[in-house]
């Protein structure tokens, strides 16, 4: 059970270091826009003012995406390496939280191909919309498995020197 990430769920939670506070203390916003960008997701299904939702949608998922690529440059540049060192990453929590980084973004990036200049009916908005629900739901869960498991394990398994280089090496990704 020690190689899977739910072998750490009855842990007590650790202080975490600065750069994993940093990590995790970049969700609550990018947590905040998730949930402002499946409300219009929502609104586009029920046929609210599709127009201006849609519009709306196609403008806070690019301000979004702005906001997630530098994140995620942090984590999968930086953190899942540093941790892969210990645990591998071709299979266990590094390699699922880079499959969830790629599904995430995978579904943001076919949003934005499919509404380029796209005149869209309505049912292919809801469709397009679609997308944008599927990445709010893997990011959601994959936050919280971040914040719960991966986080805590990082803080105890990385050396307090790994700590700081993480820390000074995640400050220069802008």
């Amino acid at each position: 059970m020690s190689g899977c990430m739910s072998g750490f769920g009855g842990l007590p939670q650790a202080e975490l270091s600065e750069g994993l506070k940093q990590l995790k203390s970049e969700h609550p916003p990018l947590l905040e826009q998730l949930e402002g960008l499946y409300g219009l997701t929502e609104k586009i299904d029920q046929e609210m003012d599709v127009e201006i939702n849609f519009n709306e949608l196609i403008l806070k998922v690019k301000e979004f995406k702005k906001a997630l690529d530098p994140h995620s440059e942090r984590e999968e540049g930086v953190l899942f390496p540093m941790m892969g060192a210990y645990i591998g990453t071709t299979s266990g929590p590094i390699a699922v939280m880079e499959y969830e980084h790629d599904q995430a973004k995978s579904n943001i990036g076919a949003f934005l191909a499919k509404v380029e200049g796209s005149q869209a009916s309505t049912d292919e908005k809801k469709k397009f919309a679609e997308l944008i629900k599927n990445a709010y739901l893997i990011l959601t869960e994959h936050f919280s498995k971040e914040e719960n498991v991966l986080f805590p394990m990082a803080e105890r398994m990385l050396t307090d020197e790994e700590k700081a280089e993480l820390h000074r090496k995640i400050q220069e990704i802008k």
